[in-house]
């Protein structure tokens, strides 16, 4: 005759009957509620970490494909040597045929869009306020087809105006204190050509619209301007500085590289999004990965709790555990009972957690700007993290990490008092009753 199941109904009617003690074993009930809040503290801090840090890293990432390109190809600079004088000259490289190329470019499988670029660095200035930006020289299509920059959402003017003006940021606007329809100067100090030399070249823009990209960095410094312009005021006539590739799957941009390559031909070289924001992302990954395991400590530490309660028990309820030894329990129910009451604790805990984590997670961006509201800015400042807001990311993987890391360790931490309990001889439990 086969004995009951195991974690039968009655082993949870006991589990569940010790974990309410009475007044007089009030310890027990404290530790309990010790450890329970303990691991949904641990459990919450846990999700919402996650979800922030997977938030900053996707905004971070959208404001990066959003207002640049995914690959760039580019032309390396050039070593002429003059026979005559044993001179050598870097000519800096450029892209002749650049529509032909960029069409080129443009039927490779995967790749949506290439556009060419004229690049330069100016100084811009208006009502006697100056501030150092770099001109992109683009087709109007092409700059409509950048989702971060021609935002109905975020700018301020008319898209459409951009051809008989230029586009700049909301950080140049705003150090310079000019607005939609103003003028601003810029100052290119490889200007007009003249029979004493290069000077610089100055030239008025009226503003056409104003972006707001969602990176500091690319609003403070950023100008564009219509392609056959750039030309015209860097002396780039009939040439372009570099092809802007767009493709389907920007995480795996690095794909593109060698069909790349291979398109454009000798002398070409290729800089992705990656390339120019490894560092960064790979701090992100590092600082993922050492966050989690902090927190991971915080949950084992409330944990470990549980283990503190569940001696306090044992001992408190060894006359019980005798009588139940007596009466038939085998050492594996015992085992069960005192199992379940710390898992009761864990899983509760970890509901808890849970729910808490999700709602401090989805209302983050709204305590954020409490903080800032409360320190004057201070507690989130674009100019150093490069984004505008702090939003988070609920993603089930990192829910699911969370749980899993909880249950686990607190399921872990019960099985020792619970066989110690299991073992406790109910001879010697009895003795002085």
């Amino acid at each position: 005759m086969s004995g009951p199941a195991m974690f039968s109904r009655y082993e949870f009617m006991i589990a569940w009957r010790y974990l309410r003690a009475r007044r007089s074993e009030g310890g027990v009930s404290v530790m309990t509620w010790i450890s329970l809040i303990g691991i949904a503290l641990g459990v919450m801090a846990l999700i919402a970490t996650l979800a922030v840090r997977a938030g900053f890293r996707a905004e971070f990432v959208d404001t990066v494909l959003g207002a640049n390109a995914h690959s760039t190809v580019y032309m390396v600079p050039q070593r002429i040597e003059n026979d005559l004088t044993d001179e050598v000259y870097v000519v800096a490289g450029r892209i002749q045929d650049y529509d032909g190329m960029a069409q080129k470019v443009a039927d490779l499988p995967g790749v949506t869009r290439a556009a060419a670029v004229v690049r330069g660095q100016v100084m811009a200035s208006a009502h006697d306020k100056s501030n150092v930006a770099e001109v992109y020289g683009i087709g109007k299509a092409d700059l409509e087809a950048m989702p971060r920059i021609v935002d109905p959402a975020t700018l301020r003017g008319d898209v459409a105006q951009f051809g008989p003006g230029i586009a700049i940021g909301a950080g140049i606007a705003r150090e310079l204190s000019v607005s939609v329809g103003d003028k601003i100067r810029l100052i290119a100090p490889e200007g007009a050509r003249t029979a004493f030399g290069t000077t610089p070249r100055v030239n008025s823009y009226e503003i056409g619209f104003i972006f707001n990209s969602g990176r500091y960095d690319v609003d403070r410094t950023r100008i564009y301007m219509p392609l056959d312009e750039a030309q015209s005021y860097f002396n780039r006539e009939g040439v372009a500085d570099e092809i802007e590739v767009f493709v389907d799957d920007p995480e795996q941009v690095a794909d593109w590289t060698l069909p790349l390559l291979r398109t454009v031909g000798e002398g070409a070289q290729v800089w992705t999004w990656r390339d120019a924001s490894s560092s960064f992302l790979a701090a992100l990954d590092m600082e993922d990965d050492v966050m989690f395991v902090i927190l991971s400590v915080l949950v084992l530490i409330a944990s470990m709790n549980i283990t503190s309660g569940l001696v306090m028990l044992v001992k408190n309820k060894g006359r019980d555990i005798g009588i139940l030894r007596t009466m038939g329990l085998t050492e594996g129910a015992v085992l069960r009972v005192f199992f379940l009451c710390g898992a009761f604790t864990g899983v509760l805990g970890t509901i808890i957690g849970v729910i808490l984590g999700v709602m401090l997670a989805l209302n983050v961006e709204s305590i954020m700007a409490g903080l800032n509201a409360l320190t004057d800015g201070g507690a989130w400042q674009p100019e150093v993290r490069g984004i505008y807001r702090l939003p988070a990311e609920l993603r089930a993987w990192d829910i699911f990490r969370a749980v899993g890391l909880s249950l686990t360790l607190s399921f872990i931490v019960t099985i020792f008092p619970a066989r110690r309990a299991a073992r406790m001889n109910p001879v010697e439990a009895l003795r002085y009753e």
